[in-house]
């Protein structure tokens, strides 16, 4: 895949006008990309309290004022009902509609959350020198459903989504280095090896996203994911959610340097 290098706003405006679609993986160089997750007002308490409460997954970038789509914050003038290539609408824990506009489902009693994202750390791993195959073929990264159960908040409880990249023994010390740079966008892995030890059973089929390629001798590399909504919201069963679809992320205006921890 060829890296796009372009200021985010840029990119956004060519995502906005039906440009760009699919996966962000390789674009915006150098800038946090982030999960989206959108309710209601009435439930927005217990979803901050459920970041909170789970940092690993959820680790809070920006929080809209009710009704807003846009995040002053980290990328002033954008839109968050358009500025996403594809959006997931959930009504009632079921997925509804899959959309690339969400202008239609927009209310005025909606408070948008925006998570960090591994997306970010990539970045660091890949001026490591570690080499990640989705990037380098222009796929999406694998992500599954575990059997790590998240510390409930009020409503909303559920499983942890990890994402999984396959990495060479060698490249690991970097890739666990480079990724705990960034404990805002999900930090070091939470795991290494068996993918069983974490309730998944098939390495071949994710839940989301595309399967990887490895390499031998590959080990699998798991990180705590900001799809862990989209799983919460599965088993808490909110009356309205809109999310990101996974892989499909929000480009902020935000350095990934103002986010790195040393």
């Amino acid at each position: 895949m060829k890296i796009d290098t372009r200021h985010p706003r840029d990119i956004r405006r060519d995502i906005r006008s039906g440009k760009i679609t699919g996966v962000t993986a390789g674009r915006g160089q150098g800038y946090v990309q982030a999960n989206l997750a959108v309710l209601p007002r009435d439930l927005a308490y217990d979803f901050l309290l459920f970041c909170q409460r789970n940092p690993k997954p959820c680790p809070l970038v920006e929080v809209t004022d009710a009704g807003s789509p846009e995040p002053v914050g980290v990328a002033p003038g954008a839109d968050l009902r358009t500025d996403i290539p594809s959006y997931r609408i959930y009504k009632d824990g079921v997925l509804a509609d899959e959309v690339t506009d969400a202008t239609p489902y927009w209310r005025d009693d909606l408070v948008a959350f925006l998570l960090g994202c591994s997306f970010t750390f990539e970045w660091a791993m890949l001026d490591a020198g570690v080499r990640l195959w989705h990037i380098e073929q222009g796929k999406n990264v694998a992500m599954w459903r575990t059997s790590i159960a998240c510390r409930p908040a009020g409503a909303f409880h559920g499983p942890m989504v990890v994402s999984m990249r396959p990495i060479a023994p060698a490249d690991l010390p970097k890739a666990v280095t480079a990724s705990s740079r960034f404990p805002a966008t999900h930090g070091a892995p939470i795991h290494v090896g068996d993918p069983k030890a974490i309730g998944i059973d098939d390495i071949t089929t994710p839940h989301y996203g595309d399967a990887q390629e490895f390499r031998p001798g590959d080990l699998p590399v798991f990180w705590a994911c900001g799809v862990t909504p989209q799983a919460v919201a599965l088993a808490s069963k909110p009356s309205f959610m809109i999310t990101h679809s996974p892989g499909s992320m929000f480009i902020t205006d935000v350095p990934n340097s103002a986010l790195a921890a040393f």
